[in-house]
């Protein structure tokens, strides 16, 4: 597709209708949530490893064969075509507004190959600095909180619905009810509050990708 578009003077339009043709790759149970996720117009998220939106292509490699499960190298491209097709939704002319919530073991927990974790954590705090997207992280001082289990997802659409992604391990659920989605809302706010400001998010994550240097 890259080719192509060099080809016929295209721009980036046909790698961008590649990458969203892409979303056949991920399992069913996710596909809904990825449709979600590409028209939200605000999303909130808690992370307790790299999200997906913000994995360079070296590490979403990496995360992705590292499951017990053989996968071949044809697929496992697949895979990662279509994690980082997610994140077209970054440039557009107006991307959605984001803020994260990185648990600290997202950013303590590295890559084995040195220089791939570097320019992950470089990325992560190349991200920060973006107007659309603040990130926090939450600091292991923070204590327990009630969304240990796993990562969260808030998403709001432009008519001003709402749903919520759970995701545990190798497990997700896509929360459509209101109440609940108000529950959930109501544990980030809380977990908002007791994570870093943004700047000193951001003045810790830079410290890491001082630290990584191979």
């Amino acid at each position: 597709m890259e080719a192509l578009d060099r080809v016929y003077g295209t721009g980036e339009l046909l790698v961008r209708l590649w990458r969203l043709a892409r979303l056949d790759a991920f399992k069913s149970k996710y596909r809904l949530f990825m449709q979600y996720e590409a028209k939200a117009t605000i999303l909130h998220s808690y992370a307790i490893s790299v999200p997906g939106l913000l994995q360079t292509e070296d590490f979403a490699r990496v995360v992705l064969s590292s499951s017990p499960t053989p996968i071949s190298p044809d697929e496992l491209e697949e895979a990662v075509a279509a994690r980082l097709g997610r994140q077209e939704l970054l440039k557009r002319f107006r991307p959605p507004g984001i803020r994260i919530i990185l648990d600290e073991s997202a950013l303590r927990r590295p890559a084995l190959d040195a220089g791939i974790w570097h320019a992950q954590l470089a990325r992560i705090a190349e991200a920060a600095e973006a107007p659309h997207m603040a990130i926090q992280v939450l600091p292991f001082a923070a204590g327990v909180h009630n969304l240990m289990g796993g990562s969260l997802s808030i998403l709001w659409m432009a008519d001003g619905s709402a749903v919520a992604h759970l995701e545990g391990n190798k497990s997700g659920e896509l929360i459509e009810e209101p109440e609940e989605i108000a529950r959930y809302r109501l544990s980030y706010d809380r977990l908002r509050d007791a994570a870093l400001q943004p700047s000193d998010s951001a003045a810790f994550i830079r410290q890491l990708v001082e630290d990584s240097r191979p």
